[in-house]
């Protein structure tokens, strides 16, 4: 077990430290929200936004909680293969750059998009908005939960601060410097962020090589912490089996391009080559940074095998394998990265509950001011909801889990059938997100017989997996593809005359 050593003086060194950068971050996010004065500045920018600051706001918002603690909390359990959840995410972050983030970019400057919510109304009716909304409202509370879990982690390791005291701090971090200025806000906090978290990165890789004595010496000393036959399995690319990296695949790489925060950043673009250039880039970054977590959780694993829990590995190994001075940016590298997905997460639950609810159904008639108001003041009620969630969840990933299966059950299909076929109509979308909801939550809580038969495959309750003889899939991916099955199906009856007119 490794050893945090002396409380007193940790107390007296890194939390000082992660306070005054926290405090700095909503300075900054002060400092810049002064300037928004409307709900088109608070969650697109003004669509002001360079290729530089979308590259900085894409990759803040998508290098956080699951991509760091939790990415290096799977690196620890099963080794190389765990790059593919950020690998995942960075192919998704490519069909946003060159396939929908354009065209849906064009739309929202035509017709004054302030959340994707205005895209789905136009374009399937308010039905499906809401539908939609109510999930995503759902979803990005469990999200910020996750990313609050990766904060209050690192805030354990550090200091023995208790898991409530590490939520609370993230939130208040978090939800007082995105309330002052949403967007613009966040994309002037996250240009900081970015920075920190690369550089914390790239320094703490190599010092932890050096620690475990390299690739060589880290493979010898995980491969002692194995049972013998799972060593191949361990250091392999595909280690985790096809079941978890088609389910990656499935369910992350449409989280990615369809996710509402995402595209309410590229929303914010001032023009279609920031949009294709600074999301690309993006992307890169993502596949790029993809292996530095998980070299550090396969590092942990080598050093301190017996950890109460995986997502203590990456703090853990930041803060025993490295000097002082290095293991701070290091920490505040992950601090950063929370807090900036954090801050996309607060963008989408402050969209779907103040523009795509509260303003359709309660007030239709508000001002932008008004909208700007209720907004900040949804902002603050998000961050009290996703405290009280976090204390209740048990991981990071399976916080993360939550949100992705709504979202990408409910979006997929709609967002990719309607930017690109004139034919896909409203019921359609809404049936397909019935259908693959109801499938996922079946798959996922159903306890009654053991097996269940499915027609195409057989669902086995205890192991949550369906098999369909030459392979087994998780519920969340079979609903993502019955989404897309169901609205395929569904374009044979429709003439496309009534969305034509939408489009």
């Amino acid at each position: 077990m490794f050893l945090l050593g002396d409380g007193m003086s940790l107390f007296n060194g890194y939390v000082p430290a992660l306070a005054a950068y926290a405090v700095m971050l909503i300075l900054i996010g002060w400092f810049v929200g002064r300037k928004v004065r409307g709900a088109s500045g608070f969650f697109t920018a003004d669509r002001k936004l360079s290729t530089g600051m979308l590259l900085t706001t894409l990759t803040a918002a998508n290098v956080g909680a699951g991509s760091t603690v939790g990415v290096a909390a799977i690196a620890y359990k099963s080794g190389v293969s765990a790059w593919w959840w950020i690998g995942s995410a960075g192919i998704g972050s490519m069909i946003l750059a060159f396939f929908v983030g354009p065209k849906i970019w064009r739309l929202a400057g035509e017709h004054g998009f302030n959340t994707l919510g205005d895209w789905l109304e136009m374009r399937y009716g308010r039905l499906f908005r809401t539908f939609c909304s109510v999930m995503m409202s759902i979803g990005t509370v469990a999200l910020f939960a996750g990313q609050l879990l990766g904060i209050a982690w690192i805030l354990e390791v550090v200091a023995g601060v208790p898991k409530s005291a590490g939520v609370i701090t993230g939130a208040v971090v978090t939800t007082l410097y995105f309330a002052t200025g949403g967007l613009l806000s966040a994309a002037a906090v996250n240009l900081v962020e970015v920075a920190v978290i690369i550089a914390g990165f790239f320094v703490a890789v190599p010092y932890a090589a050096s620690f475990v004595g390299g690739w060589d010496g880290l493979v010898a000393k995980a491969s002692a912490n194995l049972a013998p036959a799972a060593g191949s399995d361990y250091f392999s690319f595909f280690g985790l089996g096809s079941t978890v990296i088609i389910g990656y695949l499935v369910m992350l790489v449409p989280s990615f391009f369809i996710s509402p925060g995402l595209i309410g950043k590229v929303f914010g673009a001032r023009d279609e080559r920031a949009v294709k250039v600074g999301t690309a880039l993006s992307g890169v970054v993502q596949l790029l940074f993809a292996a530095l977590p998980v070299f550090l959780g396969m590092a942990a694993f080598a050093s301190f095998p017996d950890l109460s829990r995986p997502d203590l590995a990456l703090p853990a190994a930041m803060k025993n394998m490295m000097p002082f001075g290095v293991s701070a940016l290091a920490l505040a590298a992950i601090f950063a990265a929370e807090v900036s997905t954090a801050d996309a997460v607060l963008y989408m639950i402050a969209g779907s509950v103040s523009n795509d609810l509260y303003k359709v159904f309660v007030n239709p008639r508000m001002s932008d001011s008004e909208l700007l108001r209720v907004s900040r003041v949804v902002t603050f009620a998000a961050g009290v909801m996703g405290v009280a969630l976090a204390l209740f969840l048990d991981s990071i990933i399976s916080a993360l889990t939550i949100f992705y299966s709504l979202m990408s059950v409910s979006l997929a299909a709609p967002l990719v059938f309607g930017l690109f076929t004139r034919r896909a109509s409203g019921a359609g979308a809404l049936v397909s997100a019935l259908f693959g909801v109801a499938l996922t939550l079946f798959c996922e809580y159903y306890k009654g017989a053991p097996q269940v038969d499915l027609l195409v495959g057989k669902l086995d309750t205890a192991k949550r997996l369906i098999d369909f003889g030459f392979m087994r899939l998780n519920g969340a991916t079979c609903g993502i593809l019955l989404t897309f099955v169901v609205m395929a199906c569904s374009l044979a009856f429709s003439s496309g005359r009534k969305n034509k007119e939408r489009r």
